[in-house]
């Protein structure tokens, strides 16, 4: 049976070369996608950078920790507590002791971001003066990066307020990789800017950290057990983002996985299909063989054996090829700053066994299900088979289409009626295609006929035969306009589902947004926050209403067992009836005014939300209370998040400041309000917007990552799919020699002829782009009917350009893929041609 399968493939070499390039550029997708992914795995290690030369390090826990009844659940607090000024006493008395402060800097050709610290803490990096001297006395600084000159006077903007203008005396750098002002900090890690102990004290009062000159052991003693002790490696803890490097693989983990699984469908999908008809394309073959007395299952013994052999070499070229295409992927993540620097591709093996095994299992799958078809055929009903397909549906197909169908649809329908926010996340919106396209490329024999004549009709009415020929000859060969099909569908479904939603969410949250907002003015600081004398300021001004915001989290336990956090804002309790002035919150129960320091306002997603219960939340430094539930807010898109009081948001300082001015202030007066605000918020370096120019500058934007991460897919899917489509026109124009032949024989020149193929090829695309934009339309009416569930209006941006953009290159493509194969085929005299046997 080896030796025969082997003799199939050299004769049948056309035939098989299709399957084996699609084969081998599907493993290929995936094991590029599992080396890349099994990069993401583990972060290399680091050593302590802020504080390298620290012998031990005090500072409050940044991890939350939580018993539940399935063990322990751990969170990263965004604010650690202080340390306490009598733990700092106690410390001191076991040594020397150097108190660490970090608060927010901002000035004029600073780079964004900068800190202060106190003088005493640079040595813990250790920074090297590099020109000038150490602060010495009040208003003298020190400058990380050289952005100010030794000399230079500057405006500093710090958590006091606007600062004098301070001397800048000296300047330090690090591993210093630039020197041009503002454009890279000495350090590598951080933008600072370093003040004398008391100034910083006065500055920034809190207690960050205490390096202690002391045994380890002696000051665990000393420690309370809501600050942790740090030594050795452990310090890197208490470096600016400890966990960059494991949240970077965290975000290129999620894209990859979005993108490996993605893709990977597309790869199997599109292999299957193309599989599935090099085999269904040799029933002729198989008719011959069973008239010369092969057995059923020996048809499906040779078929699984050819399957075999095309999927194990494929496989095998494909995970060379993903062995050369994952650095290639790495380099293209890091040069689009997705993945850090160091982000290389290991030695893992896992990703080529499941890259060979997926590959081997859909060939023979696919090889399977069609050699079963085969065999059932008995031999003289298989000479009596013309060339047009009868019965492409069988029972299997029926149910497995009709099935995913049903499941998708009721997956859709269920979500709607219990959670309609899910429809919204990405994993939904990405992995539900997927089934519909599954679902409509099994049923898509049924719908080729109707959607044949239906996009054939006016060109069958037009002068002459050639539009009714294409139209027979497509309808002819259901099996092949299917099978072509598909990777249009898949890219066209793919392109108007995961754009078209995304762009639809993001609408849906901009119109969400300005429906809230009832500010004329919206005040931001590009520093990231604003002092409380610039807020004092502002809610002094007469005539306008005026509400702070501060951003802060807490934390919850789901169910007792899953540890949740939430993004919150801070608002102060006297400025409430400011609030309720300047927004337009979705008030589901209960009255936002009734917010206070023993209060909170949640949304409809928190599972507890009536009206005065409790919960019990642990704020952003890390503090277990209990509060009672103010109001519910409707979910909305996901954006409508808790609200407490600055009581409850430790550490926070409010990032924006909303702004209406009164009803019946006249038109002159509205200007003067506008210019007294713009002055009361320029000393703190505050920025005045319209309410226009905020919803502009915050519009709801998909994340770089994501959007990259989006292109990505698409753009694999694209090309896996257009050289999918080119292989399968090659395959089945390489099987219609004698009929194209025939027509030669019958008169058509071979312009004629070669017209008219180019025209099947495009009435098959235009199949494809039809069945693909169904599935998309499903998904974007799903999206549409959550929105409304969620009383978020908004309409269906739909992707045109793009959708076009896609079945442009399938089209594109696909004319020279069928006319060319067919115009070399017609090479020879049309009679052999025509009286040529397989």
């Amino acid at each position: 049976m080896l030796r025969i399968a082997l003799r199939t493939l050299r004769a049948r070499w056309a035939t098989f070369t299709g399957s084996f390039v699609a084969l081998a550029l599907g493993v290929g997708l995936i094991a590029t996608m599992g080396l890349a992914l099994a990069a993401t795995v583990d972060a290399p290690h680091r050593a302590p950078e802020r504080f390298a030369a620290a012998p031990v390090v005090v500072r409050g826990t940044d991890t939350l920790r939580v018993a539940t009844a399935h063990g322990v659940r751990e969170k990263r607090l965004d604010r650690p507590r202080p340390v306490p000024a009598a733990t700092a006493a106690a410390l001191a008395r076991l040594g020397r002791t150097v108190q660490d402060r970090t608060f927010p800097v901002r000035a004029d050709g600073a780079p964004a971001g900068t800190v202060g610290h106190p003088w005493s803490a640079a040595a813990f990096t250790p920074y090297r003066l590099t020109a000038g001297r150490a602060p010495a006395a009040p208003g003298e600084i020190v400058t990380t990066g050289g952005w100010a000159a030794t000399g230079a006077r500057v405006t500093l903007h710090t958590p006091d307020g606007a600062g004098a203008a301070r001397t800048v005396v000296g300047t330090v750098a690090g591993s210093v990789v630039g020197t041009v002002v503002g454009t890279v900090p000495g350090a590598g890690f951080e933008h600072a800017v370093f003040f004398t102990d008391a100034e910083a004290a006065r500055l920034a009062p809190r207690i960050d950290t205490v390096v202690v000159y002391a045994d380890p052991a002696a000051v665990r003693a000393s420690t309370p057990g809501d600050l942790d002790v740090l030594t050795g490696d452990d310090r890197r803890r208490a470096d600016p983002g400890p966990d960059r490097d494991g949240e970077a693989l965290t975000t290129v983990n999620a894209l990859l996985g979005t993108a490996g699984g993605v893709t990977g469908f597309v790869s199997v999908f599109v292999v299957a299909s193309t599989f599935a008809f090099a085999v269904a394309q040799r029933r002729r073959e198989f008719a011959l063989l069973r008239a010369a007395g092969a057995a059923p299952r020996q048809l499906r013994r040779l078929v699984i054996v050819e399957a075999a052999v095309v999927g194990a070499v494929a496989s095998a070229a494909g995970c060379v090829l993903g062995r050369l295409g994952a650095p290639r992927l790495a380099a293209w993540l890091v040069a689009a700053d997705i993945a850090p620097s160091w982000f290389r591709i290991g030695d893992a093996a896992w990703p080529y066994w499941t890259a060979f095994g997926t590959g081997l299992g859909v060939a023979l799958a696919g090889a399977w299900a069609a050699s079963r078809r085969a065999g059932r055929v008995g031999p003289m009903e298989a000479l009596r088979e013309a060339s047009v397909d009868s019965r492409t549906m069988t029972a299997g197909r029926w149910t497995a289409g009709g099935g995913l169908l049903l499941l998708g649809l009721g997956l859709l329908v269920r979500q709607l009626l219990t959670d309609p926010s899910d429809a919204l996340h990405r994993k939904t919106y990405t992995t539900r295609p997927m089934l519909l396209i599954t679902a409509f490329a099994l049923l898509a024999p049924v719908v080729v006929g109707p959607l044949t004549k239906a996009l054939a009709w006016l060109p069958a009415r037009l002068p002459g035969v050639a539009g009714r020929i294409v139209r027979e000859n497509v309808l002819a060969g259901v099996r092949r306009t299917a099978a072509v099909a598909a990777p249009v569908l898949i890219t066209v479904a793919l392109a108007g589902s995961l754009l078209g939603v995304t762009a639809t969410v993001n609408a849906a949250k901009a119109a969400e947004t300005r429906a809230q907002s009832a500010a004329d003015f919206v005040v931001t600081s590009d520093a990231g926050g604003l002092d409380p004398a610039t807020v004092a300021r502002v809610r002094e001004l007469p005539g306008l209403d005026a509400a702070a915001f501060a951003p802060t989290t807490v934390y919850r336990l789901e169910d007792g067992v899953a540890l949740v956090k939430d993004e919150a804002r801070a608002v102060d309790p006297a400025a409430l009836a400011a609030l309720a002035a300047v927004t337009n919150l979705p008030v589901a129960a209960g009255k936002v005014t009734d917010l206070d320091d023993r209060s909170i306002v949640v949304n409809e997603e928190w599972p507890e939300h009536t009206v005065g219960s409790r919960v019990d939340v642990w704020l952003g430094d890390g503090r277990r209370t209990s509060l009672r539930i103010a109001a519910v807010l409707r979910t909305g898109t996901g954006g409508n998040g808790a609200y407490v009081t600055p009581l409850n948001a430790p550490g926070s300082s409010p990032d924006r400041i909303d702004v209406r001015i009164r009803p019946g202030t006249d038109a002159g007066g509205a200007v003067a309000a506008a210019a007294a605000l713009r002055a009361a918020v320029a000393p703190g370096g505050g920025h005045v917007l319209s309410k226009e120019q905020w919803l502009a500058a915050s519009y709801p934007a998909t994340s770089r990552q994501t959007r990259i991460g989006t292109l990505l897919v698409l753009g694999i899917a694209l090309l896996y799919s257009c050289i999918a489509l080119a292989n399968t026109l090659v395959m089945a124009t390489a099987d219609r020699v004698r009929d194209l032949a025939v027509l030669r024989l019958a008169g058509a020149t071979m312009g004629q002829v070669l017209r008219m193929v180019a025209a099947e090829a495009l009435l098959i695309v235009a199949v494809g782009t039809t069945l693909g934009v169904g599935v998309a339309a499903l998904n974007l009416l799903g999206v549409e009917a959550a929105l409304a569930a969620l009383s978020v209006p908004s309409p269906v941006v739909i992707p045109w350009t793009a959708t076009g953009a896609a079945v442009a290159v399938c089209a594109l493509l696909a004319v020279p893929a069928a006319v060319i194969p067919a115009r070399l085929a017609l090479r020879g005299r049309a009679v052999e041609l025509a009286g040529a046997r397989e």
